[in-house]
This record gives structure tokens, sequence and C-alpha cells, in this order.
């Protein structure tokens, strides 16, 4: 490992808190050392209160932060008297703990502090860093962890057993520190769990992290190296994927997304996975920072190798207590699929991935050392269920009410189909976006319940390759938008060539034949139930001169959905339209057509826009809001329902 730390970019940075939150980033920056808000940091320093005094103050990282990204709001400054007197105690709930912490934070509006926030400021060292390294996992999780880490670093670090964070062990590492501790003493292992550096300076203490991890891993290089597996090629039926989903979910009570890494095969075909994926996590803080998304061990819940026998057998429900949230699994690891991560949103499943994916690591470096050994499942059993976890179980509210679940949108790249694509993640879906204009897949960027797809659905191979995809990220499909289709020039019936009819219905109509087709069986497996909402058209109902080929189109998909509708009901598919009209936030409407259109009929543009019944005018983000609105729970009754969103057209009404 090496140092990030640069003199130019740490000079910009002036004071104690600005230092802090600089070598934060710069330790946030590395994941074999923090992942997804792992690891804390602190200082000590002086606050001013409102009397103009200075107090004496620990900065500590607050709860729910990431190193990656600190600032310095994210930072909770705590009187450093009232940490020592606490410390002082014989007993201290950790709910107590909590609460006394918060009373000592100086400003209310500040992160509740760290559970580790006594255990930094018993420390006698203005710098405080403590990571999650992989390296120091890999190594104290082994039977003879503590030799290693002893012949190591000799007397350069005091070596803890596993504690509980909190009042515990910020009691325990006192009475060690203050019997082991001296002047060469630069850092500190907890078995099972991380390590601690400090120092006098930022720059000290974080170099001082970056010098004991990075000799763990180059003694790991040495004493326990791995070569780059050589992925095998993946036989796994996709279409199995939906079914694995929908049982999933029914075992936890509420839609999951279930995501795929098949460039894990290698570790998912390890010959001793049955047994090595069954020992628990690297580390129990995985739990805590991910809100109970990686598994525990074996008899508190289960990695899941074999997920045919898991279901079979139900060998969940007759370990698990019946207080555990819920007893699905979040990491299944198939020799057909490699490793499957689980969550109720698609960056739950992300976190999950990432940390899985050290973990493999962690665990293949500690098999080399001799064996994989984590910690026992009565501890793993007392970090779940951590009163402070409960806790911020109880406060994370309601999920949205598409959380799970996963949205299709066809036409995605602009109007309608882009306001869809926004209207679902609004309501917490991961949502699946295809247009045959690549901007498709550059649309948010960075989101993990995005995915872009650039593809034409005319072309008789890109449903199925879509829909592969879909399944591969997602697990499956809940909600289907028809949205995708073109509106020719106007031209009349004798002015119509085969040509132009044939390339209008061969998109407005073929291709959602085929989509709805294609996406049956996983719109049968969805975990509640399937939704499908078509985006027709007023001609529909109110059809115009010189748009035949659009008008007949969009009339026998409207056709096609409503038997549709009548075949699927027993599969509990819904399947209803919307009807729009005169939406001018799309891409054929440009402002000279509007002019054009305005004056043909003697009108402003503003009067044109609003030319309906109520006067008003229809976006894009209007339809989007009345599509999401037909995917939820009030319409969970209805199907092969036709509703207009027009502003009132009286040919249609």
């Amino acid at each position: 490992m090496q140092s990030l730390w640069n003199e130019v970019e740490a000079a910009k940075h002036t004071g104690l808190l600005e230092e802090r939150v600089y070598s934060s980033r710069l330790l946030g920056a590395e994941s074999a050392l923090v992942l997804h808000g792992g690891g804390n940091t602190s200082v000590k320093g002086e606050a001013v209160n409102i009397f103009g005094e200075s107090v004496a103050t620990l900065f500590v990282k607050g709860s729910g932060s990431d190193l990656a990204t600190i600032l310095q709001k994210d930072f909770a400054p705590v009187r450093l008297d009232a940490l020592l007197k606490l410390s002082r105690l014989e007993k201290l709930s950790d709910v107590d703990m909590a609460r006394e912490l918060k009373l000592a934070t100086l400003d209310p509006a500040a992160p509740a502090p760290s559970v580790e926030a006594i255990l930094h400021a018993l420390i006698p060292h203005r710098f405080v860093d403590h990571t999650h390294a992989d390296a120091i996992v890999a190594i104290t999780n082994t039977v003879d962890g503590e030799a290693r880490i002893r012949a190591l670093y000799g007397a350069k670090v005091i070596i803890l057993p596993f504690v509980m964070p909190g009042f515990d062990l910020a009691r325990v590492c006192a009475e060690v520190y203050a019997a082991e501790a001296h002047s060469g003493t630069i850092g500190m292992v907890l078995m099972n769990h991380g390590i601690f550096s400090f120092g006098d300076t930022a720059k000290q203490s974080y170099e001082r992290m970056i010098e004991l991890v990075g000799r763990a891993e180059e003694y790991l290089q040495r004493e326990a190296p791995l070569e780059s597996p050589v992925e095998p090629v993946q036989t796994a039926d996709w279409q199995a994927l939906p079914e694995l989903r929908r049982q999933v979910s029914a075992a936890a009570g509420f839609p999951l997304l279930l995501h795929c890494c098949p460039d894990t095969l290698a570790f998912a075909r390890h010959p001793e996975i049955s047994a090595i994926s069954q020992r628990g996590p690297a580390t129990p803080d995985h739990i805590i920072r991910t809100k109970r998304l990686p598994l525990l061990g074996r008899d508190v819940a289960v990695y899941v190798n074999d997920y045919k026998k898991y279901f079979e057998e139900n060998s969940v429900s007759a370990k698990v207590p019946l207080t555990m949230l819920d007893p699905a699994p979040r990491v299944i690891i198939d020799a057909e699929f490699g490793l499957l991560t689980v969550g109720r949103s698609a960056r739950d499943a992300q976190i999950v991935e990432d940390i899985y994916r050290h973990t493999q690591q962690i665990i293949l470096r500690a098999e080399a050392l001799g064996g994989y050994c984590a910690l026992g499942a009565a501890e793993l059993f007392s970090m779940e269920y951590w009163d402070l976890e409960q806790a911020k179980l109880k406060k994370s509210g309601a999920p949205k009410v598409h959380a799970g679940e996963i949205a299709l949108v066809t036409g995605a790249a602009s109007g309608i189909g882009k306001a869809c694509v926004q209207a679902f993640l609004d309501r917490g879906a991961a949502v699946v976006g295809v247009d045959i204009n690549p901007a498709v897949a550059g649309m948010h960027t960075g989101r993990a319940d995005y995915l872009g797809i650039t593809a034409d659905l005319a072309e008789p191979l890109a449903v199925a390759g879509v829909l592969e995809k879909t399944i591969g990220h997602y697990g499956g499909l809940d909600m289907l938008i028809l949205n995708a289709g073109i509106f020719p020039g106007g031209k009349k019936i004798n002015a119509l060539t085969d040509s132009e009819w044939r390339r209008v219905m061969s998109i407005n109509l073929d291709a959602n034949l085929a989509i709805l087709r294609e996406a049956y069986a996983l719109l049968k497996l969805s975990p509640r139930y399937g939704r499908v909402v078509v985006i027709g058209s007023k001609n529909v109902a109110a059809p115009g001169p010189g748009a035949a080929s659009y008008s007949a189109s969009k009339a026998a998909l409207t056709q096609l959905a409503r038997v549709a509708a009548l075949e699927w009901g027993s599969d509990s598919i819904r399947i209803n339209l919307v009807h729009p009209n005169a939406v001018f936030d799309t891409g054929i409407w440009t402002e000279e057509v509007l002019l054009q259109r305005a004056q043909h009929y003697g009108m402003s543009v503003q009067a044109y826009k609003t030319n309906n019944l109520l006067k008003v005018e229809v976006s894009s983000r209007d339809v989007a809001e009345l599509t999401a609105e037909m995917c939820g729970p009030l319409f969970e009754k209805i199907t092969g329902a036709q509703i207009p969103i027009d502003g009132g057209n009286e040919r249609v009404i």
C-alpha cells in the first residue's frame, strides 16, 4: 500500500479539522482500508462556546458518514471532559452511551458521534485513525492470527481480542493501552475487526496506518500469494434467476433485487466453497455498515451455496429467531451464476457485492495461511442484535412504494419515456431504460438503480438481449412501460407507401408484441404481480387525417393490450393504457413546429398548447406520473383500463 499524501494538497488544508478531513479522505480512497462508511477518524482540538470560552473537544466522525467523501460538518464535536468522565463509569449500556454522547455534543445539528468516540478520547494522541483493512482482517481471521500479528509487528502495536464496539471496547482498550503502550507504540490491532493508528499530526497518523497495513500486505504476498483466477465460461440459464428472485422475495416478505456477478465463478467453483462460504463475514462491522445486508454465521443466517437445497429444506427459518428482520439471504454463491447479491435497493445490492468481493479475497488469503476462521455465531448474533443497530433500523422509515422492484421503460431517452424513468426512480424502483438513441446509456450516470441499454427493439434479437441484461443486473422484471414509437410526417392514405406503413407497424406494433411476448414469463414471476402500462394515443379514440399508419398502429397496440389483459389476468398481471394528447415537451415539437401548427389554427402558441376543455398544458412529467401511479397500489385492482390524459378532448369524450 502506497501513501497518497501530497504536500501541495495538504498545504491547502489549514487548521486541525481541515487536516483531519484531508487525511480521512485519503483513507476513504482505499477500498482495501474501508468500504461504504466503514472505519472512523478523530482529532482532538478546541471549540469555542457561546461565551467565547475554549472547550477541549474531540471531533469524531459522525455515524453514517463515509470517509471517502467526508466534510467538516460530518465530524461531531464532543466535549472531551464528558467522554473521559463517561470512560470512568463501571457500566454503561450502549443505548445510554449513545444518549450521553449526543448530550455531550456541542452542536445539536451535528451527526451522532461514532460509537467508538470514548475509545478515541482515551487514546492520548491528537489524531486517531481506524480502518477495517483487508490485509489485517485476513491475517487475524486465522487460527493462529494473534501469533502472526505479534510476529509481524513486535512491540509496535497493541493487540486486543474482539470486543463489541462501544463502551466495553473503550474500557478494554484503556486497560490494555495503559499496561502495554510505550513511546514506540504506533498502532493497535483489534482481532477480527481492524486496526488503529495514531499520531501527533494528521500526516503521522495516516502514514503509520499505511506503514502498518503495507507491512501486512507484503506479508500476505510473501506467505499467501494468490494468482489471478481464470474465470470459467458461464453456462447458466438466465431464465432461472427470476424464479430465484421470487423465492428470495417470498422468504423476505417483500420484493428484493438480485444482482449477478458472473466474473466470480472461479470463487463459486472453489473445491472447498461449501465449507469456506459458511464461516461468517470477514468482520462483524460489515453487518452494521450495511444495515444487515451481508449475512452472519450459519447459526444465525446463511450464506447460500446451493439455493435449490436452501429453499427445499427452508434451513434459515428453522435457525433464525423470529425477531430477525427477514430470513432471506443477501449473499448467494452458486456454481452456475457465481456471486449473487440481494438488496431492497440497487445500492444495497451494490454494497453487498463490494463487501463480498473483498470478503472473497480475505477468505482465500486466510485459507492460504492455514484456514479461514471468522468470529463465532454468538459474537455475530450479539453484533446483529445490538441495541444501537435495532434502534437504527426502527428509525430508517418505510421504504418507497417500488423499493425492490424493476421497471423497464422503452423509448427512454427523451420525452415521456425519460420522464417515466425519473418517476419510477423517485418511487424507489430500479429502472432499465431502452432506446435506439445511445444517449440513454449515459442518463443517471453513477446510479446503481439505473441501467441504460441502447437497442433497436424492432430487430429480431434485440428484445431477448435487453431482457437478459435486465435479469443479470436486477434479477427479473415487475413493470413494463411500452412507450417507444414513431410519429411519421403527415401523409394521406392515397400517398402512403407499403414500406412507410410497414415501418410504422414494425416499430409501434410488432416490436411491442415481441417484448410483451418475451416479458410474459418474467412478469408472471414478479414477487408482487406483473404490471404493464402502454403509452397509447388520443388518435385511438379520435384519429386525425394524415395519420393513418400511426393511428392504426396505436389502435392495434391498444387491442393487443386489451387481449393481453384478458389472457394474463389469471397470472395476476395487470395491463392498462394511457392515451396522451398534445404533449409538447417532446422531441417532435420544436418551437418552429409549434408556431406553424398554432398559426394553422389561428391561435397563439400558448392557446394552442392549452386547446382543451380544462385549458391546461399536458407535460411529459404529467404522463409519467400517471403511468407510475398506475403501477402502484391505487390501481392494484384495475386491469384493461384506458385513461386519456389530454386536458379533456371533445372528440374523445
